[in-house]
């Protein structure tokens, strides 16, 4: 099993980038928007989060393995020039709410050997760029299925609830993180003043960088990218913004459920790192969280249209996931072949629900009342006719 190292005083900006200097021998950071989220993730992290030993390790290791990256990323961008001469085409997005299928339909997707996912091992570990032709069998892939045997060791439970596995697609908010304004952050520590700043904060210069380490990675593995992360959301109009020919797919299930879904998993994946309870503040945050990205998304398109867009329901994919995918393509006007389908039939062999265990979840650790919520997500359930 990998060990940490130890650290048990309190996280440190200075300290952190120093280590990724010295892990590197870059020191320019680019943009210094990135060190607005930097600063007060740590504070936050140092103030409130209420981190165990275990937790104070594990962030250090993460903000400086993310810090790392982006020195990386940098550099080559700059020992490489061409690559901002990279066109990031049309990319699909999934963008629902948290707990929705937007894991199952991205894997899906990304069985299709004509698109490009995202793909957990290289979200982290950028440089150099995967090559096509090692894609499948590049060593990151063992190192970062060896790293997540530490996690499975401390909280065996968790790949119940999410499990993205090291060679298979994951989601934005890696990337994200890099630039340090990232829900990631957020459900790995329950952190009150970085949570307010980041349904505040201008993702402007988060998703310029997003688009830089699209242009390197597809530079030598290159393809039409489909890309997912509920914190999408929360952006939409810096996607857009962005990726002017984006196609978004927004999936939709009962909030009620899906908060009681979200609150069980921040509440696991946060006690892993805490020893405090912080029952209250996931209760009250989280709610919130979904709220703003339901609302972001419904006044986009009710400003912008709804061209480029278009709805799944839960009940839906559940029910037939290969003809949700169907359908998409149809959406799109996209060849969808007999060969994507056969892998996507086998990924669905391979993966039933409930695969690692089942997930049990209600509202009633939370304090939540479902009426209240019904009620106060009434917009959006009339809006998208979200079914339960």
């Amino acid at each position: 099993m990998l060990r940490l190292p130890a650290v048990t005083a309190p996280l440190d900006v200075d300290r952190l980038e120093a280590a990724a200097v010295a892990a590197t021998g870059h020191d320019d950071f680019g943009s210094a928007s990135y060190r607005d989220g930097l600063e007060v993730l740590v504070g936050s992290l140092n103030e409130e989060a209420q981190l165990s030993e275990l937790g104070v390790a594990a962030l250090d290791a993460q903000i400086t393995g993310m810090l790392t990256n982006r020195l990386r990323v940098l550099a080559w961008r700059r020992d490489h020039p061409e690559v901002a001469g990279e066109r990031v085409e049309a990319p699909l997005v999934v963008i629902g709410l948290p707990r929705t299928g937007t894991t199952l339909l991205s894997a899906l997707l990304g069985c299709d050997p004509h698109r490009r996912p995202l793909v957990r091992w290289e979200s982290a570990d950028c440089i150099p760029p995967p090559e096509t032709a090692t894609f499948h069998t590049d060593p990151r892939i063992e190192a970062t299925r060896a790293g997540m045997t530490m996690l499975d060791a401390i909280n065996p439970g968790f790949k119940a609830i999410h499990y993205d596995p090291a060679d298979g697609p994951t989601e934005c908010v890696t990337l994200l993180a890099q630039h340090f304004v990232s829900t990631l952050w957020e459900t790995l520590a329950n952190m009150p003043t970085y949570g307010e700043w980041l349904l505040r904060v201008d993702e402007t210069d988060a998703y310029a960088y997003h688009h830089d380490v699209l242009q390197v990675l597809q530079s030598r593995a290159p393809g039409r990218w489909s890309l997912k992360s509920p914190h999408h959301g929360l952006a939409v109009r810096e996607l857009r913004a962005q990726y002017p020919d984006a196609r978004a797919v927004v999936t939709h299930r009962d909030p009620v459920t899906v908060i009681a879904s979200v609150c069980s998993l921040i509440q696991s994946l946060s006690s892993t790192f805490s020893d405090a309870d912080h029952t209250k503040y996931i209760a009250a945050h989280w709610p919130d969280v979904a709220e703003v990205i339901v609302t972001r998304i419904g006044e986009f398109r009710d400003a912008h249209g709804d061209d480029g867009f278009l709805d799944v329901q839960y009940p839906d994919l559940m029910a037939d996931p290969i003809g949700v995918v169907r359908s998409i393509y149809a959406w799109e006007g996209t060849e969808y072949t007999p060969e994507a389908e056969a892998a996507m039939r086998a990924y669905m062999a391979d993966n039933q629900q409930g695969k690692f265990g089942r997930h049990e979840y209600s509202l009633e650790p939370f304090g939540l009342d479902a009426g209240a919520l019904t009620e106060r997500f009434a917009p959006y359930v009339e809006r998208f006719g979200v079914r339960s």
